[in-house]
């Protein structure tokens, strides 16, 4: 049987109203939710009449929207690695979906937590196991409490609560919300500020929304009402995470940060959509890497704004450091992200600092969460728990095979307006498009031929900035 029940979040709010919590400290609070898939234009604020998502959509009316906002890659487990490390996820050998964090990593969550934070994660870990004993599992990266599933995961899910498998019941974006909710109440009360990364299970395959949120899709498709259905799960698990922030007294001083960690995948006859942007989940054309994205922080972003400035999802570390005040030590790896405080605070500001994308071609690795932890809780049944390392002895240690090599997978480099492919054919032949995307935004118009000065600085940049990467890989920052 399953060990709790997590009752309808707004039923609770209204029944059991939560009382206003303690008096945090003045350091802001941290809420970062990440969508599964969520395309750039499979939201509400965007113009597609399709999403029923009136939680983002008031939240983008009262916040800071990034409509030029990336995820550091096209798939899921390397933009989560850079979120949590300021660093592209190539860096440190998470090249695709089912790769690992490496232990030599500092995490945003190990940053805060020394620095009085109290942190927790929620939803979709696939940054490794999530055994306690992995090296790789949240609780060895900073966070303090977790409820995390090892991939994406859906209703009444199998999950690792602090590495105890459990079966929890519930729509997948309420569970994770509600119990981030119960954490952050218990930090207030602590009187301690708050890392809370929620990182939903929807919209990914395979599609499986609750009834209560098909009802918005009557007449569209099975597939469209399952898949709007997820997204509007979301949204309504971001309107109980507003509505108990004001309740607790807390939203004044919390930062939530909203965005999805890649784009739609809408190849063959599947539902979703990247706005009109080229390409889709998987590549690094504007539809598989901008995502929608908005920042909340009632304190400091005190009038609605939408910005085009460039960020990135290995912004999110620097960026959150430097608003906690909290200093990387020295020797610490590079980062590649850099802090858009200036542009949070309203100020004037203007990316100076490149981004740089490599979608190296190595293999995806299956990682199957209900399987796993179905596994782990017969172990723990029979009190014969498995280390981790006898079943991944090598997680997150350097692969001297998967050196990437310069010359091979799609690269992309972003300077301002302009965007630079490296394209490499089967040949292992590459070739340069270039783009400006505030004129060009679906990347149709290739100013490469006419702009070959352009072209020639972007292409050193790229190369200089993928060798970095490649001694990082090897350990070299560490």
């Amino acid at each position: 049987m399953p060990s709790r029940l997590l009752l309808a979040p707004l039923l609770l709010l209204l029944t059991c109203p939560l009382a206003p919590a303690a008096e945090p400290e003045n350091r802001p609070n941290i809420v970062l939710c990440m969508a599964d898939d969520q395309g750039y234009g499979d939201i509400g604020y965007y113009g597609n009449p399709l999403p029923h998502t009136p939680n983002l959509d008031a939240m983008s009316r009262q916040a800071l929207r990034l409509d030029r906002f990336y995820a550091a890659a096209p798939v899921c487990s390397p933009t989560r690695a850079s979120v949590l490390t300021g660093r592209h996820p190539n860096r440190l050998g998470c090249f695709k979906w089912g790769y690992t964090l490496r232990p030599q990593e500092l995490t945003v969550a190990e940053s805060l937590q020394k620095a009085g934070y109290s942190t927790g994660h929620f939803g979709k870990w696939h940054l490794g196991s999530v055994r306690a004993s992995s090296p790789c599992c949240p609780g060895q990266n900073g966070f303090d409490t977790w409820l995390s599933s090892p991939n994406f995961y859906e209703n009444d899910p199998w999950m690792s609560e602090n590495g105890r498998a459990i079966q929890v019941v519930g729509e997948s974006s309420d569970l994770a919300i509600m119990s981030a909710i119960e954490f952050m109440r218990e930090s207030a009360d602590s009187k301690k500020p708050f890392l809370a990364v929620v990182w939903f299970g929807s919209p990914h395959l395979p599609h499986i929304a609750d009834p209560i949120d098909k009802v918005h899709y009557k007449g569209q498709p099975e597939a469209v009402q399952n898949y709007y259905g997820e997204i509007t799960g979301i949204d309504r698990a971001m309107g109980t995470l507003r509505l108990a922030l004001r309740v607790m007294g807390l939203a004044e001083n919390t930062i939530v940060w909203y965005t999805s960690d890649n784009g739609a995948q809408t190849s063959g006859n599947r539902p979703g959509s990247n706005g009109g942007l080229a390409g889709r989940k998987g590549t690094l054309w504007e539809g598989g890497i901008r995502v929608p994205t908005i920042i909340e922080w009632p304190k400091t972003i005190t009038r609605p704004r939408t910005s085009t400035v460039t960020g990135n999802t290995f912004d999110i570390l620097p960026t959150l450091l430097d608003l906690a005040g909290v200093t990387r030590p020295a020797g610490a790896p590079p980062l590649d992200g850099i802090s858009l405080r200036t542009l949070i605070e309203g100020k004037p500001f203007e990316r100076e600092k490149p981004m740089g994308f490599w979608d190296y071609p190595a293999r995806g690795r299956p990682v199957r969460s209900s399987d796993l932890l179905k596994q782990l809780a017969s172990e723990q049944l029979a009190g014969k728990e498995r280390s981790s390392r006898e079943l991944h002895p090598a997680e997150g240690q350097i692969e001297p095979n998967l050196v990437p090599d310069i010359n091979v997978g799609h690269a992309a480099w972003m300077e301002g307006p302009f965007k630079l492919h490296r394209l490499v054919n089967k040949d292992g032949a590459a070739s340069y498009q270039l783009f400006h995307l505030e004129k060009d935004r679906a990347e149709k118009n290739d100013l490469a031929a006419s702009m070959p000065d352009q072209v020639a600085r972007m292409k050193k940049g790229l190369a200089a900035w993928q060798k970095s990467v490649i001694n990082s890989y090897k350990g070299e920052d560490y």
